[in-house]
């Protein structure tokens, strides 16, 4: 009798995403709305999109002061078609500035949806999106800023954050991929932070109705590997304590230059038992990642974060209040300026201070298995 093939032989290989063709400056686009957008130059390809200038159609070409974008992408891909839900569901520009005036906001980082459709070059189908123009992504700043941002300005990056994911939370979804090259500044306001990328975006609760706590192994560690939850690790689908989880790593890295599994990102089973281990010594974990000074709002965040169930509506006031704490406490306020470029007085940013390595505890034997 022949072998028996193995079942994983038959399998196919997923379909490779086409990259969109490069549209030049002058091609209009038509949303569902009929409304008509020109496209100027091209500003930044990701995925298997590509990203341009943008402006309603007229006569003038688009020109760099351009204060929209549209990203446009091959029908038949899936991040933006994941996007576009949830942009047409909960960032339409009324519904932010109703939601500003409520909540007597200044303003609110998530980006505006203007409108969206499909557009037909050389027998091919594109989708595309119209959104707000941003300028740099900051993790080009917290690089070009030593890899260390100031401790108020963490903070007060922080706040605008929680104002976001409070208000996408209430529209029933989660972000589940908040890091610092998903954060943008405003074009023309660099003290104002936008969350993008809402390709990872999930319904967490559809019609008021929570989804339930499943661990899937297939889907095991979805996100980026250092910052993603524990319940991502786990591969369970996101809800609003991830985010607020995923934050708080932000946090550390952002304030301290590094998380305690840095070392191991190639291990993902690593860094959740890492995570883990965090999660149940988080005020002795906090000390090593902090050995001068800890910020003891850091650790109480996490503390609550970590006490909350997986269907529990977060106490967005009380971690705020935590934080404003913080700021109080290094004789700062919520003023709403992020010195991102500050300096010590002889002109030269903080050096990075050395560090012990983190104790056995934190980092997980890298030949355990799961999932």
């Amino acid at each position: 009798m022949p072998p028996v093939k193995k079942e994983a032989s038959r399998k196919r290989a997923p379909a490779k995403r086409k990259l969109a063709e490069e549209f030049a400056p002058g091609e209009v686009l038509t949303d569902l709305a009929k409304k008509q957008w020109k496209l100027g130059l091209p500003v930044g390809q990701g995925g298997f999109g590509r990203l341009y200038l943008a402006d309603e159609n007229s006569l003038k070409p688009v020109g760099r002061d351009a204060p929209y974008v549209i990203k446009v992408e091959p029908s038949d891909n899936g991040p933006l078609f994941t996007e576009l839900k949830f942009y047409m569901r909960a960032a339409k520009p009324d519904q932010i500035q109703k939601w500003i005036n409520s909540h007597n906001l200044k303003y609110l980082g998530v980006p505006r949806y203007w409108g969206s459709g499909l557009h037909v070059k050389n027998g091919n189908s594109y989708r595309f999106m119209v959104m707000d123009r941003f300028g740099k992504d900051l993790h080009k700043v917290y690089e070009e800023n030593g890899k260390r941002f100031t401790h108020k300005t963490v903070l007060q990056i922080s706040l605008r954050m929680l104002d976001i994911l409070e208000y996408i939370h209430e529209h029933e979804y989660v972000h589940g991929d908040i890091k610092a090259s998903n954060i943008l500044l405003n074009y023309k306001d660099p003290n104002q932070v936008y969350l993008v990328d809402y390709g990872l975006a999930y319904r967490y609760c559809p019609e008021g109705v929570h989804r339930e706590y499943r661990e899937d192994p297939k889907k095991c560690h979805d996100g980026t590997i250092e910052f993603t939850s524990i319940d991502a690790h786990r591969g369970v689908a996101p809800s609003r304590r991830g985010d607020l989880e995923i934050l708080g790593y932000c946090m550390i890295q952002w304030l301290g230059g590094r998380l305690p599994w840095e070392d191991n990102l190639k291990n993902p089973e690593s860094v959740r038992e890492a995570k883990i281990s965090f999660s149940d010594e988080v005020s002795t974990m906090m000390d090593e990642c902090f050995p001068e000074k800890k910020p003891e709002e850091l650790t109480k965040y996490l503390l609550a974060v970590y006490e909350l169930g997986y269907s529990a509506q977060p106490p967005y006031t009380r971690l705020r209040e935590i934080l404003l704490q913080g700021l109080k406490n290094i004789g700062c306020k919520d003023d709403g300026k992020l010195d991102f470029m500050q300096v010590e007085s002889n002109g030269i940013l903080p050096p990075k201070r050395q560090r012990k390595p983190f104790p056995s505890s934190i980092q997980s034997s890298p030949d355990l298995t799961f999932c």
